[in-house]
């Protein structure tokens, strides 16, 4: 049976913003920590776990799923390169609700096999987050994939805004993830708050 997520889906690098957001109303987060030592990769993840539970909201867990499986994470994203360095009946026996990433119908068919709990489509639009090697995937792919997923919760990512959301929801996103809209915002606890009633 498929999850019901929340519509509003902000991802961060840091505990700090979650220590921002999480009181504010959000209910789905994601942390993201490229490039640094396991020891504060732990400790990033315990403190992002237990504020998540403090305010009842849903912790997912990006790339690092030993850690994940070490702290009792209940959500694991895993992009394609991560997808193949998993263990992944090691997450399922964790019981890890597992989240991924897709850019064109290989990744779709190879993640769909994998019976993920949400797939993320993106970049929907052009994103200054990381150097990719996909053009923008628009609004027709949201409703291809929407299409080719069923019941599967589909998150679009990728340059969105909150006057953007609208069109990927109108599309068939189940769920719009956002970065950089809140996190170079000059006021991120206000965007956070237009985003949560999107």
């Amino acid at each position: 049976m498929a999850v019901m997520l929340p519509r509003f889906y902000p991802i961060f690098d840091d505990v700090s913003w979650l220590e921002r957001a999480l009181p504010l109303g959000v209910k789905l987060v994601q942390l993201r920590i490229k490039d640094r030592p396991v020891d504060q990769l732990r400790d990033q993840i315990r403190r992002s776990l237990a504020l998540a539970r403090q305010h009842g909201a849903t912790l997912v867990v990006n790339d690092h799923w030993q850690i994940a499986i070490d702290e009792g994470a209940d959500w694991l994203h895993l992009g394609q390169e991560d997808l193949d360095h998993a263990d992944l009946p090691a997450i399922r026996r964790a019981g890890l609700r597992l989240g991924l990433s897709t850019h064109d119908h290989a990744e779709l068919e190879w993640a769909l096999a994998c019976n993920p709990d949400y797939i993320a489509l993106g970049p929907v639009y052009p994103t200054i987050l990381k150097k990719m090697r996909w053009h923008q995937q628009g609004l027709e792919r949201v409703t291809e994939w929407k299409r080719l997923i069923g019941p599967i919760p589909l998150v679009a990512i990728g340059g969105f805004t909150v006057d953007r959301a609208k069109g990927a929801f109108d599309a068939g996103a189940d769920v719009v993830a956002a970065v950089t809209d809140i996190t170079l915002n000059p006021t991120p606890e206000a965007r956070i708050r237009e985003w949560l009633t999107t």
